[in-house]
C-alpha cells in the first residue's frame, strides 16, 4: 500500500490495482448483483477485498452476511486500520466473514452456497497480476462459480476493460448475461460483467480461459 496525499493506493508488482479516490465501478459491481437477484441476497460472498468499495455496497444493502475471500493478509491488516474506515468497508463490521485465502483455492476446497457472488480479482480477465488466477475467468472458473450460486444466484465480475473472449464464456454457461460500462475520471471505462442461471456447459463450449492452475 502507497500513501497518496490523503489518499491510499495498492500495487502489486510494480502493478496499480486500486485506490481510495472512486471506487464508482467496484461499488457497482455489487449494486447491480442485488439489483439483478430476483429476491433478497442474504448471502453474497466479495472475492477480492482490495480498498473495501465492493464491502461497503454489500453492507449498504443489509446484505445478512458477507463472506470476503482475500489472500493477502497485508490487504486485510490495511483494510482494519487504514482503507476501510476511509472507504466504510471495513472487515470489522457485524455479518462480515473475512478469510484469508487464495480465492481460487477456497472455492475448490469449499461447498458454500450463495446469493450473489462479486469477483474483482486483479484487474480482471484480461490483465493479471498473478497468472493462477486466469483459471478463475476460464471455462473451469465459471462452472466452479456457477455451482456456488443459488439457482437463480448473480454472478458479477469487474474487468478494467471489455474482454471479449470472457463475455463468450459467460454466455456458454449462463443463461443471461448484462455487460456495463462504467466511466472513469482517466482512460477507457470499467466494466461490469452481470450473469444469471448457471447452466451445463455443451460440448462445444470449453473456451480458452486457461485451465487449472
Amino acid at each position: 500500500m502507497i500513501e497518496a496525499g490523503a489518499e491510499f493506493e495498492l500495487v502489486s508488482n510494480g502493478t496499480f490495482l486500486m485506490d481510495t479516490r472512486d471506487g464508482r465501478s467496484e461499488r457497482h459491481l455489487v449494486d447491480r448483483a442485488v439489483a439483478a437477484s430476483p429476491r433478497p441476497v442474504p448471502r453474497l460472498l466479495v472475492g477480492g477485498l482490495g480498498v473495501g468499495f465492493s464491502l461497503a455496497a454489500a453492507l449498504a444493502h443489509d446484505v445478512e452476511e458477507v463472506v470476503v475471500v482475500e489472500c493477502e493478509a497485508a490487504v486485510i491488516a490495511w483494510n482494519r486500520d487504514h482503507t476501510g474506515p476511509r472507504t466504510g468497508g471495513t472487515v470489522a463490521a457485524p455479518g462480515v466473514r473475512c478469510v484469508e485465502a487464495d480465492l481460487v483455492t477456497w472455492l475448490r476446497d469449499h461447498a458454500e452456497v450463495f446469493d450473489a457472488i462479486c469477483l474483482d480479482v486483479d484487474n480482471g480477465p484480461d490483465w493479471l497480476v498473478g497468472d493462477a488466477n486466469a483459471w478463475l475467468y476460464g471455462p473451469d472458473g465459471l462452472t466452479c462459480l456457477g455451482a456456488h450460486l443459488t439457482g437463480d444466484g448473480v454472478l458479477a465480475v469487474w474487468s478494467a476493460a471489455r474482454a471479449p473472449a470472457f463475455a463468450e464464456r459467460l454466455h456458454a454457461r449462463f443463461s443471461r448475461v448484462v455487460i456495463d460500462d462504467v466511466p472513469v475520471a482517466r482512460g477507457v471505462p470499467d466494466v461490469v460483467y452481470v450473469a444469471q442461471g448457471p447452466r451445463t456447459p455443451g460440448p462445444d463450449a470449453d473456451g480458452d480461459g486457461g485451465g487449472a492452475p
